[in-house]
């Protein structure tokens, strides 16, 4: 025979409060002093006491969810983005439901269904395409929502967070190319997607701007079969003297097909990665890479998202954030000063020898 099911009134007892106030602790629709929201929260974690979110809704009519719908869980920067909007809406007194689309349309309406099935108060989606998710259309109207990374480029009617995609762009090129370089490859995912394009543009555009030479090549959205994209191309063409690669995906692609070929990093190959991890410090060459602010996308998505659960009905707002780069050392000097700073190395340290050859005899 099972257990009995704890219950509020079991956690009320257990704290020597009211039912109203252990409801108004879990539910926050009424303030609670610190000593007594401590005592209920203690006599909860006695009993093992977990909140009947389903139960909460038919009673208040109002749900305490959040759906988001994400591209693809297997990566990094949207695992990340959801683990950030988690923490924002549990201080909220939220809960989140997730959803991947594995980057495919048709999924992407089948989890949205689910999403919506909730009956949540409200959605942070990430497109998989350009185009404003099938079944959303009819509910902008009556559902709060925020789009979030991948922002459709011909606007949207929902208020929206991304990155300056184009900037990102020129911002890693602008690095290669001071540091003399001119034969850079330009590393994407998918270019189907308009946030990678403009990474394409801004970068390709600079390089062509100022003598280099762009060479773009799409690598997809697959770590692995990135890699073997990317080998299959190096064994086929001229070895440039970079890569940018503009996804966090993408730049382990090009890492796993470089070690592949045995070809080091800066020198005769340097790369600026996407996306700032641990890992990317943690190497015996530190990735040079963009980092996008991640907590801020996710802090101004959840901001808005709450404002507009709470009725605000002010125009919609498109919020474009910066991104920063992130030096270390898998970029090789290649500028004229350096040439001259070794040149002038190497003549010292052959006088240095002469030198010491001649006090020998």
């Amino acid at each position: 025979m099972s257990e009995r099911r704890v219950t509020i009134k079991d956690v009320a007892a257990r704290a020597g409060v009211s039912i109203a106030t252990v409801s108004n602790v879990f539910s926050g629709n009424k303030p609670v002093n610190a000593d007594l929201h401590e005592r209920v929260q203690r006599a909860a974690r006695e009993l093992s006491y977990q909140v009947d979110r389903a139960a909460s809704q038919l009673r208040s009519g109002q749900a305490k969810v959040v759906g988001v719908l994400v591209p693809d869980l297997d990566d990094v920067f949207f695992t990340s983005l959801v683990s950030q909007l988690e923490v924002m809406a549990q201080k909220d007194g939220y809960d989140i439901v997730v959803a991947s689309s594995r980057d495919d349309t048709g999924l992407e309406q089948s989890r949205l269904r689910t999403l919506l099935a909730w009956r949540p108060s409200g959605l942070i989606v990430v497109p998989c395409s350009d185009a404003i998710p099938a079944g959303l259309d009819s509910e902008f109207a009556r559902l709060p929502m925020v789009f979030a990374d991948r922002v459709p480029p011909e606007g949207s009617i929902v208020d929206t967070v991304a990155i300056d995609n184009r900037e990102a762009g020129e911002i890693a090129a602008r690095h290669l190319l001071e540091l003399g370089h001119r034969d850079i490859v330009v590393a994407a995912s998918n270019l189907a997607i308009s946030p990678i394009r403009e990474r394409v543009r801004g970068a390709s555009e600079l390089i062509r701007a100022r003598g280099g030479d762009a060479i773009v090549i799409e690598l997809g959205s697959n770590a692995e079969r990135g890699t073997e994209a990317f080998v299959h191309w190096l064994e086929r063409h001229k070895r440039p003297s970079a890569v940018i690669a503009l996804t966090n995906v993408i730049t382990l692609s090009a890492l796993s097909a470089l070690a592949r070929l045995r070809i080091d990093i800066p020198d005769p190959v340097s790369v600026v990665g996407f996306d700032d991890y641990p890992w990317m410090s943690a190497r015996k060459t530190g990735l040079t890479a963009i980092r996008q602010p991640i907590a801020d996308i996710a802090a101004t998505a959840w901001e808005r998202l709450r404002l507009r659960m709470s009725g605000d009905a002010s125009p919609r707002l498109g919020s474009v954030l910066q991104t920063s780069l992130q030096v270390r050392d898998s970029v090789r000097d290649l500028s004229p000063a350096a040439k001259d700073d070794n040149e002038s190395l190497n003549l010292s340290q052959d006088q240095e020898t002469k030198t010491a050859l001649n006090a020998v005899h």
